[in-house]
């Protein structure tokens, strides 16, 4: 019953549809505004549940596309609208369905001004995220992967910090420079293959030389999105000035774009560049691990730390990606989830307090737990969570990895683990300084309790990380069938899956 209705056409473009109605809202001031919260939030969670019948209608045991829909676009050239789904995506269409609610709901109070067209952008946003993951042309899946930006880069332009106009265009023109070759290389894929078809391209055979090009071209958009050291500098900027809301959706899904696409393109449509250029992402990403836990150890702003945590933390993601192997990818891909949940909790953290003292410095904090003991609790599961402690999402997904790594370089291995240690030290040093000890700065005496708003928040990521930490097998075997998949398709090439030992 499921099959009949065009059900993935229906969670994509059901967000667009609420906010073209919040557009015929009429009214004067604070009505509104209390009118586009409430539509907002309906639709968004209306949004979570039709898509959670993807999840009841979903087969694991069939690896393929799942739910496709396809229909001539621009008739006898190749290029059509084709939706598609499977393990691989799935995990984060629904993601991105459960983020933005939460979201939402984060915004409540905090955004005053220009409600309605907040509103309006989020809307079109999660319209945008899903629409790239359930893509199965790459003309399409490139108009939604670089449509993202517009709405990320007013929310991040007109409701953040003092220093939003310059995040805001920092993180517009680093993402448009690296997608712009990727165009290119989508386009050279065309004239070779005559389709955008992403499962016709995926079957194509690149010669080795095109495949390098075109990886290189993949990687100069992935990378930035991921963000990959280097250029990751436009991800601290855009965390620090943007909304709380709009970390939580930059850090819970937006920062998985990079990593979708290694396994969705990279891989199986350029395997031999793939393990051609392996040990130069295995490098970026160790420095990645590295050198970002480092400079997180030196930082005054909580959103800033949580910031270089991420990009460490996405650095493990590349680096199961690239090992070619099974444990490797599965952990990625547990990871990517496990941090879209925990790092969105984490900025959501941040929001609470910033919300009561109006400052992210942590000198401005400490003996916070004695003032908000349940906050403090939830406070401490996230920040476990993200140093992987057994029990929780961060767990699984890292030892999956060093796993993966392990089988592809021992010396891998052993610098990434070296992130682990780092992680706990600054998450620790970052709790230690806001929540424990005497209380010094008396504002922190005046601090609300947490609200029941606020609760409703970190409960159901508090219960699937922990769901997730326990019971792993929910979420690998939904991914697992599609991810031996592309192993296949990488093996069948020619491509040695541990030509690194």
């Amino acid at each position: 019953m499921i099959g009949a209705w065009p059900i993935l056409s229906i969670v994509t473009f059901l967000p667009l549809f609420g906010a073209l109605f919040l557009l015929l809202i009429r009214g004067e001031g604070e009505v509104v505004a209390q009118n586009a919260r409430h539509v907002t939030l309906w639709v968004t969670g209306f949004t979570f549940l039709v898509s959670l019948a993807l999840l009841i209608g979903f087969d694991p045991k069939m690896p393929g596309y799942q739910f496709e829909e396809k229909a001539e676009w621009l008739p006898g050239t190749g290029i059509g609208y084709h939706m598609g789904i499977d393990g691989i995506s799935m995990p984060f269409v629904l993601l991105s369905t459960f983020l933005t609610p939460l979201a939402i709901l984060a915004s409540w109070r905090s955004i005053k001004s220009r409600v309605r067209e907040y509103m309006i952008a989020f809307l079109v946003l999660e319209t945008m995220m899903i629409g790239m993951f359930v893509s199965l042309d790459m003309l399409m899946f490139y108009l939604f992967f670089e449509a993202v930006l517009i709405p990320m880069f007013i929310i991040i332009g007109v409701w953040g910090g003092a220093r939003r106009v310059y995040a805001a265009f920092k993180f517009f023109l680093y993402t448009l420079l690296g997608s712009v070759l990727m165009l290119v290389c989508i386009l050279a894929m065309y004239i070779e293959v005559g389709t955008t078809d992403i499962p016709i391209l995926t079957a194509y055979s690149f010669g080795v030389g095109m495949q390098t090009w075109l990886f290189l071209g993949f990687l100069a958009s992935f990378a930035v999105k991921v963000p990959m050291w280097p250029v990751h500098t436009w991800l601290p900027d855009a965390h620090v000035e943007a909304p709380t809301a709009g970390s939580m959706i930059l850090a819970g899904v937006l920062l998985k774009m990079g990593g979708y696409g290694f396994i969705r393109f990279s891989l199986p449509m350029f395997p031999h560049a793939s393990e051609f250029f392996s040990p130069l992402i295995f490098a970026m990403s160790i420095i990645a691990v590295i050198y970002t836990s480092l400079v997180a150890l030196a930082q005054s702003d909580m959103k800033k730390l949580i910031a270089y945590s991420s990009v460490a933390h996405m650095g493990f993601v590349t680096i199961g990606i690239f090992t070619l192997t099974e444990q490797g990818i599965a952990g990625a891909m547990f990871q990517m989830i496990s941090h879209g949940l925990v790092s969105a909790a984490l900025f959501f953290c941040v929001g609470v307090v910033y919300d009561r003292l109006h400052t992210r410095e942590i000198s401005a904090y400490g003996g916070v737990a004695a003032v908000m003991p349940r906050y403090a609790v939830f406070f401490m599961f996230m920040m476990l969570a993200s140093v992987g402690l057994p029990g929780t999402s961060g767990f699984v997904g890292e030892l999956l990895v060093l796993v993966g790594a392990w089988k592809a370089s021992t010396w891998v291995a052993f610098f990434t683990a070296t992130g682990l240690v780092l992680g706990a030290t600054y998450m620790l040093w970052l709790y230690r300084r806001v929540m424990l000890g005497g209380i010094i700065h008396e504002k922190v005496h005046d601090m609300e309790p947490l609200t029941q708003r606020e609760f409703a928040i970190f409960l159901p990521i508090t219960v699937i990380v922990l769901w997730f930490g326990v019971y792993p097998a929910s979420l690998l075997d939904l991914m697992v069938g599609s991810i031996q998949l592309v192993i296949d398709t990488v093996s069948s090439s020619g491509v040695s899956l541990l030509a690194q030992n």
